[in-house]
């Protein structure tokens, strides 16, 4: 695990401030995977494979100990809480992932950490069958500029900016470690999938 460690980021950040429009509750606090949150469930997992995890979010709303990433803008978008975590940390590079994305597991991170090791990407981000997971990727600081500058033209979109930053686009086969939970049949379905 050591070997593992040095191989990706000393930093990973769970985005969880999103709106949960779709899913009509705030999907970050859902019961999952044993635990009282998802938050939690997501938290613990990457506490066993990065030095330090924050969450990024608007406000503290959880139930656990948490390093918390607030959100340094009104406005809220995965591109606020992006610019917000190299804003308030000092880390070079993170991994990012959704809250909302249980099922990326550790070898879905390891082959993005290879992938990254030792090139000089803005970003390495996953790539499925469904398209680019803008959500499930390593950033890196030299990508704050580009950053700074789509919310100052007010876009919000982080595939644009992936494509305006040196990005390296990493594929995977499988679509099922991606699943994202935005609605409530794919929060039950996430569930049965994994056995609660």
């Amino acid at each position: 695990m050591p070997g593992k460690k040095r191989a990706c980021p000393a930093t990973a950040v769970l985005f969880a401030g999103g709106k949960s429009s779709r899913m009509g509750e705030d999907k970050s606090l859902l019961p999952f995977g044993g635990y009282t949150t998802l938050s939690e469930y997501q938290y613990r997992r990457l506490e066993k494979l990065f030095g330090k995890v924050y969450i990024s979010s608007k406000s503290d709303k959880f139930d656990f100990n948490v390093a918390l990433i607030p959100d340094r803008y009104e406005e809220s978008s995965p591109l606020v809480a992006l610019l917000s975590t190299f804003e308030t940390i000092d880390a070079s590079e993170c991994f990012i992932l959704s809250v909302d994305a249980p099922f990326v597991d550790e070898s879905v991170i390891e082959r993005l950490c290879r992938a990254a090791s030792g090139r000089r990407y803005d970003a390495i981000v996953a790539e499925s069958p469904q398209g680019i997971e803008p959500l499930c990727g390593i950033y890196r600081r030299s990508i704050t500029p580009l950053a700074a500058a789509s919310l100052a033209e007010g876009n919000h979109k982080l595939l644009s900016l992936l494509k305006r930053a040196e990005t390296l686009f990493v594929p995977f086969e499988e679509e099922s470690p991606f699943e994202n939970l935005n609605h409530p049949h794919e929060y039950k379905k996430a569930l049965r999938r994994s056995g609660l």
